[in-house]
């Protein structure tokens, strides 16, 4: 019997294609400093919106994630070199150059290295520091197999606000996050809650769950005491991932941002082409200033 067809993709899931000068400005630098942003490594559908505004998101510790998930883009396989030591520091530069309020640093998983790469998270947000005293700072963390040694190299440096994603029901990370773990995820964020961090996930929709079991991993972040979280729509990048299994419309979207803001979270983003790094900086804004 044939395989079923996926949902055809609903005309509110529009992109816009890179342009603009600040989008060119944006990529010569990036390419300068010889850097990798998850925009492109991920193929996010807020390229074009995000680089015409100035915004990205560095990715470190090389191209190629040493898991496998089922719904992610970066290239996976034996880990590529991260370079030379300096990575840092030519991120600290490119985010001076850019002139940003708000760097955004997250990585691929880096399981080979005996910290899974906590100390480059660090190094990172204290050079940015270094560089641009004024700038806030968030990282995107993997879950570095739960070795809290790890985690505490990262909320040692203080970065603004600590993301990371839960991504999708404890039901289907057998299948989308093999290597991940459901509880291990939530007890990284209720640690770095206690250490007086901002804290932020985020969800994808469309991989299979019921609604009940969106609603509950919802609530289960939320008991971590996240201050924020984002809720966006799956989109397969190829067929070799896995299949979008329905597209939710943006009157669901609006009614999952209303729930979880009545769970008590201080900001949510939830639409379709939301995505962990989408209005970053409005983000922190708010968690820092309260509106």
């Amino acid at each position: 019997m044939d395989s079923p067809l996926p949902p055809r993709k609903p005309d509110w899931i529009r992109t816009r294609a890179p342009a603009g000068e600040e989008y060119a400005r944006l990529k010569r630098i990036v390419r300068a400093q010889r850097l990798r942003t998850v925009c492109e490594e991920a193929l996010c559908p807020n390229l074009g919106e995000c680089w015409s505004r100035g915004t990205a998101t560095f990715m470190i510790l090389g191209g190629r994630c040493t898991r496998d998930c089922r719904f992610c883009a970066v290239e996976k396989g034996a880990p590529s070199p991260s370079g030379d030591g300096d990575e840092p520091d030519r991120i600290a530069r490119a985010v001076m150059l850019l002139g940003l309020r708000h760097a955004v640093v997250t990585s691929v998983s880096r399981d080979d290295l005996p910290d899974g790469g906590a100390s480059v998270f660090g190094a990172c947000v204290r050079r940015i520091r270094a560089y641009v005293p004024r700038c806030t700072v968030e990282v995107l963390i993997p879950d570095f197999e739960g070795r809290w040694s790890a985690l505490d190299l990262v909320l040692s440096a203080r970065p603004d606000v600590l993301n990371h994603n839960i991504e999708t029901v404890p039901r289907l990370y057998p299948d989308a996050r093999k290597g991940a773990g459901f509880e291990r995820s939530l007890e990284l964020l209720a640690r770095a809650k206690t250490r007086g961090l901002f804290t932020k996930s985020g969800l994808m929709t469309g991989l299979g769950e019921s609604w009940r079991e969106l609603l509950d991993t919802i609530r289960a972040i939320r008991l971590t005491g996240a201050d924020a979280l984002t809720i966006g729509q799956y989109l397969s990048p190829s067929t070799r991932h896995l299949p979008v299994a329905r597209y939710y419309s943006p009157e669901e979207f609006r009614e999952l941002r209303e729930v979880s803001i009545g769970m008590g979270f201080r900001h949510v983003e939830s639409g379709p082409l939301v995505r962990s790094s989408y209005h970053a900086e409005e983000q922190c804004v708010l968690l820092k200033t309260g509106r």
